[in-house]
């Protein structure tokens, strides 16, 4: 998986990349007519219910437009919050803080949205064992924002990106000729390389199953678009020879039913694709 200085590097990446595109040469609204050495104080308001995530991040932004702001922290991230809290205050300069603020928001209510959906999930499975996973259906350029959104929320990253997991799914099984065949192939690529990753095979049926069990070297099966029955076919036909994970259209209704039947995982790429995002405001005070 992905380090965590890695992680924080893009992080730095999203920030930078954020701030050039929407400051770009100045935010000439704020240049008009606030003086250069004005300050002020602002508060972040919740207007929503749910859990908070993002305020890590916006103590980041802040850093980032302007080492001389201040952040008093009331709320930290993962707690759960309603209409009137007050997560924080920022002061300093004025200017700066404008300069942050829409980086901040944004940021802020998409995360605590994936936060909170998150938390649904993570409570429906409590008791059967089966964590929540992410995917990489994110929103291109930000995957590490709504990944660590996940996290506060309870739940667990998949892997990051291409690179840091080895996943072997229906096309890159027909591709390459047959689920023997790309397993085989796959642990020569990465011997060959010297690469350690972890491998992943989709099933599509509980034959291909059977076959993937004939190959050494499969860290987690996943049991994609199977009934409740044919999951639980699956789990007993699997047992103990390596991890087992759900995925394919699984919802908060259904997910507990899937839990149920004994896998170790279950994906849901709507935690972070299907969010509506948490209201939101920096007030000046």
């Amino acid at each position: 998986m992905i380090s965590q200085k890695d992680f924080d590097k893009e992080i730095d990446l999203i920030i930078a990349n954020a701030i050039r595109e929407d400051v770009g040469d100045g935010d000439h609204s704020s240049l008009a007519c606030i003086p250069y050495d004005a300050t002020g104080k602002a508060r972040l308001l919740v207007k929503d219910e749910g859990i908070l995530a993002g305020v890590a991040f916006a103590q980041k932004v802040f850093e980032f437009v302007d080492p001389g702001l201040e952040v008093d922290i009331r709320i930290t991230d993962g707690s759960p919050v309603k209409y009137g809290d007050e997560a924080f205050y920022v002061s300093g300069n004025s200017q700066s803080i404008l300069k942050a603020e829409r980086l901040v928001l944004n940021a802020m209510q998409r995360m605590s949205a994936i936060a909170t959906k998150t938390s649904k999930y993570v409570k429906l499975l409590e008791g059967t064992g089966t964590k929540i996973l992410d995917t990489r259906k994110t929103t291109p350029g930000i995957r590490a924002l709504e990944k660590w959104a996940v996290k506060i929320g309870g739940g667990e990253n998949h892997r990051f990106a291409l690179y840091d997991m080895i996943m072997l799914k229906d096309n890159h099984i027909d591709f390459c000729g047959g689920i023997t065949k790309a397993i085989q192939v796959t642990r020569e690529y990465l011997k060959d390389n010297r690469l350690d990753l972890k491998i992943i095979v989709e099933a599509r049926s509980l034959e291909e199953i059977k076959e993937i069990l004939q190959n050494e070297g499969v860290y987690r099966i996943l049991i994609d678009n199977f009934n409740y029955e044919d999951t639980r076919k699956a789990v007993a036909l699997i047992g103990d020879k390596c991890l087992t994970e759900s995925s394919g259209g699984i919802t908060l209704e259904t997910v507990r039913a899937y839990a149920e039947c004994g896998v170790d995982y279950i994906s849901s790429g709507a935690l972070t694709h299907s969010v509506h995002n948490m209201d939101l405001s920096l007030k000046a005070i």
